[in-house]
């Protein structure tokens, strides 16, 4: 008995080591990226401000994880990404217990090793985050030099090569969300100060109305077409008023584990869902769906003084969505 405890014990404390030389043995040169490739037909601009989303991913290398972190490093590379932001959901299904927790290297260090995701990760905290210890994930900022969530809600303001600039607002959903109120597994998500959250939310807004584009990006969406059609009413009554307010261009969330672009009639906010890095869910065709598709995958964002561009794209390299969002056009009608 006591030599399987030793071989158990032995093996669980070798699997992190094992996991890391596995990952160092997959060296990428330029032939790799010379053919594998994602074929876009958008035209790129000179200018553009590349970034990925991703949502929904720790899983220790199961489901489409892996394929997914693949593809984002071929991404990455070929539109010559500046960050990626993740949507939340970053360590299933209890977060992670500390910055020393082994999760930290079989979820993300390990899965996430192509060289060209060795960029800024910008990162908000999902409901399963919530689970564990939601502050380690804050704390490890100060132990990862590509890990960036300085606090549970933040901004970053962007100056675009032209001359523009774009804000990016960082929100934690969690505490905004009243379906939570009465979950016991969610309740450290309800000690949280909201008031203040929201307030900080709409100084920010106040104070960066003259950005060429504001994005705000958040775990739970406001609209879905997945697996909470008509059940999100509760957060969306909370964060939209301020989102329509102040002509925010674009909401990203994560949470439902697909793609989507959502259009509700009446808004001018655009709703993508960037929730599929691993385990997947189906979707329908809703009255507000432009796009919805049970696919692991991310999204690639380019943005320059004019356009808005998003495009998904799967766990097998596929382009499987394009939106292009024209403020010239905009202007002109």
């Amino acid at each position: 008995m006591k030599l399987i405890q030793l071989l158990t014990l032995t093996t669980l404390l070798c699997a992190p080591l094992a996991l890391a030389q596995s990952a160092q043995q997959e060296v990428f040169g330029e032939h790799y990226y010379q053919t594998h490739q994602i074929q876009s037909s958008l035209t790129e601009s000179g200018d553009d401000y590349s970034f990925l989303v991703v949502g929904d991913w720790g899983r220790n290398g199961h489901f489409a994880q892996r394929s997914v972190a693949k593809w984002m490093d071929i991404a990455a590379y070929q539109f010559d990404a500046e960050m990626i932001i993740s949507t939340g959901d970053n360590f299933y299904d209890n977060g992670v217990a500390s910055v020393n927790d082994p999760y930290w290297q079989s979820s993300y260090e390990t899965i996430y090793h192509g060289p060209h995701l060795f960029i800024d990760w910008y990162v908000v905290l999902g409901n399963h985050d919530y689970r564990g210890n939601w502050q380690a994930q804050i704390d490890y900022s100060a132990v990862s030099r590509r890990w960036h969530m300085p606090a549970q809600y933040f901004d970053k303001l962007i100056t675009l090569e032209e001359g523009g600039t774009v804000h990016l607002v960082f929100l934690d959903t969690s505490p905004l969300n009243p379906d939570y109120q009465h979950e016991a597994k969610y309740q450290e998500t309800q000690r949280q100060d909201s008031k203040a959250q929201l307030a900080w939310f709409e100084q920010t807004l106040q104070r960066n109305t003259d950005a060429d584009w504001t994005i705000v990006i958040g775990h739970h969406p406001l609209y879905s077409s997945g697996k909470r059609y008509g059940k999100t009413s509760a957060v969306r009554g909370v964060i939209e008023p301020l989102l329509e307010e102040y002509e925010v261009d674009a909401y990203i969330a994560g949470h439902e584990h697909d793609l989507q672009h959502n259009k509700p009639a009446g808004s001018r906010v655009e709703h993508f869902v960037s929730g599929g890095g691993s385990e997947i869910r189906p979707v329908a065709q809703r009255e507000f769906t432009a796009f919805a598709q049970s696919s692991a995958g991310f999204a690639v964002v380019r943005v320059n003084q004019q356009q808005f561009t998003l495009e998904f794209i799967n766990d097998k390299g596929e382009v499987i969505y394009q939106y292009v969002l024209d403020k010239s056009r905009e202007s002109a009608q």
